[in-house]
């Protein structure tokens, strides 16, 4: 008998390959819609990690984004004519409007009128010392003016014929001076409480005389001071 024919090693082999070529364009491919439905969940869960990356929620992000954004207003409309903004502090505001309130009385009061009823009981005093004049004859010229107005006391020592007056006419302008800057009286509405003429100390001097003799001067100094009160109204 004659030996059977053997088959070819490629026949076996291309007959595999038909076969793998049958069942893959019969059968349907899960493969490819696993895919499909794994990228559609991908996306949710990138949605997540994102929000739990940066630490917000997405319907807060689409909520603030919806809101619309508001506009700026200077500071000068914020509190028109100095109210206080809503919600603060009443007592804070209120504490505020006293300090204002005080500030404005104190520059109020520098700036008043000067026009007021004076303080009963009130006494202006000024003081000359070590004038060169005897006390005995400044008391002759005070005596003219105790008791008497501004106004008239000025005239009296304008036409007094004696070289105390104009001491004493300077001493009563100090008076009135003080009566005006320190406790803001009128000049014109006060009078004269009280004038004193007190010694001084006495400067001695010497002059020669005949014979070689020398004799003693005195030279006299007296303390002046005036005292004025507002009129009795």
């Amino acid at each position: 008998m004659s030996p059977a024919p053997k088959k070819p090693e490629n026949t076996e082999a291309d007959e595999a390959k038909q076969e793998a070529a049958v069942e893959e364009a019969g059968a349907p491919q899960p493969e490819a819609k696993q895919k499909r439905t794994r990228a559609k969940k991908a996306e949710p869960k990138a949605e997540d990690t994102a929000a739990a990356e940066t630490g917000v929620d997405k319907e807060a992000a689409e909520a603030t984004e919806a809101k619309p954004k508001r506009a700026r207003v200077p500071k000068a409309e914020r509190n028109p004519e100095g109210t206080a903004p809503e919600g603060a502090d009443k007592s804070a505001a209120a504490g505020a409007d006293k300090a204002t309130k005080k500030a404005a009385e104190k520059v109020a009061g520098r700036k008043r009128d000067r026009r007021r009823t004076p303080p009963p009981g009130v006494l202006v005093q000024a003081r000359a010392r070590y004038v060169r004049t005897s006390a005995r004859k400044a008391r002759l010229v005070c005596d003219h003016i105790r008791g008497k107005d501004v106004t008239e006391a000025r005239a009296i020592l304008a036409f007094t014929p004696r070289a105390a007056a104009k001491p004493w006419l300077k001493l009563l302008e100090s008076a009135v001076a003080n009566a005006e800057h320190n406790h803001e009286l009128v000049g014109e509405e006060l009078k004269i409480a009280a004038v004193h003429a007190d010694e001084g100390p006495t400067l001695k001097r010497f002059r020669p005389r005949a014979m070689g003799r020398a004799t003693r001067i005195r030279k006299r100094t007296s303390h002046l001071s005036i005292t004025l009160t507002p009129k009795e109204s």
